[in-house]
């Protein structure tokens, strides 16, 4: 019988790349868990890690066993999933990592309504970016993701998709807002220009556009958040990308201006609710789905002036 608690160390170990993080991750000793991950390798007679620069990578032996770790608990979710239909989802968790620029149509109504209708489930939010939510999971640490612009991944499953497309968003009466057409990138020449940090959705987005056009766009601001980009041009600094529901609020209030771009792929972006491929969901992910499916209005349908249109 594989010891539990090593398994999980192992896990955790291979997961942040070195003792020293996953015991900092898990508030464990480092050297409680050097002595499972020995004792486990003793059991086994086969080296599960090897030091590499000043962290851990997995031999061909580890990956194994973690996939196989893995597999354990998405199998006892499963089961414990079908005892939630039992007493009608009375308890249970739902995990989901979830880019800033949904967290205002989330947290609204749809996430209260949820949370209303079933007590017993607790609900955890994890912030981040495109890459690292796919990565959370992949990695089996949170059940659902809500993702703008995904690239396409086999091992990613989409239960909800629309479109959403990515837009110029400047302030009231800038001279961009003057163009009788949409706004092409060689139009931002000399506009104070702040773009969102590299692992984020929409910059791979006018990153990819940029370099299909052989246009160099100089950002005078780069950030991982959304409000900053927001209060960036909300204030008459300059202008930033940024889907129309995520200044959905700035917009009726009169601060903040969204002008479609010229590009078929901007124009074109999609958000989508995803899982983990082949994993079974909870019921109580399952019930969430259908929860933001009809609550959040990036979900329920195309962005709104496509359904004007």
């Amino acid at each position: 019988m594989l010891n539990q608690r090593a398994l999980a160390y192992l896990n955790e170990v291979i997961r942040q790349g070195s003792l020293r993080r996953a015991a900092a991750r898990l508030d464990v000793d480092a050297s409680a868990i050097s002595r499972q991950l020995r004792a486990l390798e003793e059991d086994l007679g086969i080296k599960l890690c090897e030091r590499h620069g000043g962290g851990m990578r997995p031999t061909e032996a580890g990956r194994l066993l973690v996939r196989h770790f893995h597999s354990q608990r998405a199998a006892e979710e499963a089961v414990l999933s079908q005892l939630m239909a039992i007493q009608g989802l009375a308890r249970g968790e739902v995990r989901i990592a979830v880019g800033e620029g949904f967290i205002a149509d989330l947290i609204a109504a749809p996430l209260g309504a949820f949370m209303s209708a079933f007590a017993g489930i607790n609900v955890e939010i994890r912030m981040a970016g495109v890459n690292e939510a796919m990565s959370l999971l992949k990695d089996m640490e949170v059940d659902l993701a809500l993702l703008y612009v995904p690239p396409v991944d086999p091992l990613i499953r989409c239960h909800v998709e629309t479109r959403q497309p990515l837009d110029l968003i400047v302030p009231p009466r800038h001279c961009l807002a003057e163009l009788a057409r949409p706004v092409r990138l060689r139009d931002l020449q000399g506009a104070p220009l702040a773009l969102m940090d590299n692992p984020f959705g929409m910059r791979q987005m006018v990153n990819m556009v940029a370099h299909q056009e052989r246009v160099h766009l100089d950002a005078r601001l780069h950030t991982n958040s959304v409000a900053v980009l927001k209060n960036f041009v909300r204030s008459g600094i300059g202008v930033t990308f940024m889907p129309e529901l995520t200044v959905s609020d700035e917009i009726q209030r009169g601060e903040i201006l969204a002008l479609p771009m010229a590009y078929p792929v901007m124009n074109g972006a999609r958000a989508q609710i995803v899982s983990l491929e082949g994993r079974e969901l909870t019921m109580a992910a399952k019930a969430c789905v259908a929860h933001l499916r009809q609550g959040m209005r990036f979900f329920r349908g195309d962005a709104p002036r496509l359904g004007e249109s």
